[in-house]
């Protein structure tokens, strides 16, 4: 179905360059990858051909691989002839100011899960009616999801990591990420 869909795809819309990932094995899912400057297009055909009609969106998640960013998508047809589901995805490298259409006025189950996703990334949805932190404080520094990310020690006068209150495992986390954040800066250097 996903190598199907993907010509379908690159038919109907110019330069989305749809390209499919059949899973080799159960333990893997099947997804198709569009290029970026297209997501807005392609979920449009997705959600208004009438064979296809890809009519629910499920989940927007983030991923960060450090050499770059994904956006993943999940939709469902829920014809009941035809029930299925999609993973699309696209891929970000700009790590700096990483940002992406919204697709909002195509499912308002987008608004609050692209807020999500750009609080935890940082990956901006251009054209969002609301684009603002929505799990974090408006100040806070960086995003937690990344990889590279390094909480702040204080936050309004509060220790964000007390000592009375860390397991090992997140000390031992938060001291390589110290370390990451450290190599970085000396490399910049």
């Amino acid at each position: 179905m996903h190598k199907e869909l993907a010509d379908l795809i690159n038919r109907h819309v110019s330069g989305a360059q749809a390209v499919a990932f059949i899973a080799a094995d159960s333990k893997s899912d099947s997804s198709i990858t569009v290029e970026a400057s297209h997501i807005y297009k392609v979920v449009e055909f997705l959600k208004t051909n009438k064979e296809i009609s890809f009519n629910s969106l499920h989940v927007i998640s983030g991923v960060d691989y450090l050499e770059h960013m994904e956006v993943c998508y999940m939709l469902t047809n829920y014809n009941p002839e035809a029930v299925r589901d999609l993973i699309l995805k696209v891929k970000l490298t700009d790590r700096v100011s990483p940002s992406v259409d919204s697709i909002v006025k195509l499912f308002a189950a987008a608004n609050f899960q692209e807020r999500e996703v750009y609080d935890m990334f940082g990956i901006k949805f251009n054209n969002h009616p609301d684009m603002r932190r929505i799990l974090c404080p408006d100040d806070w520094e960086g995003f937690p999801l990344r990889k590279d990310y390094v909480a702040q020690k204080v936050y309004n006068g509060m220790n964000v990591y007390p000592d009375s209150k860390m397991n090992m495992e997140d000390r031992e986390f938060i001291v390589r990420q110290d370390m990451i954040k450290k190599a970085q800066e000396s490399k910049a250097q």
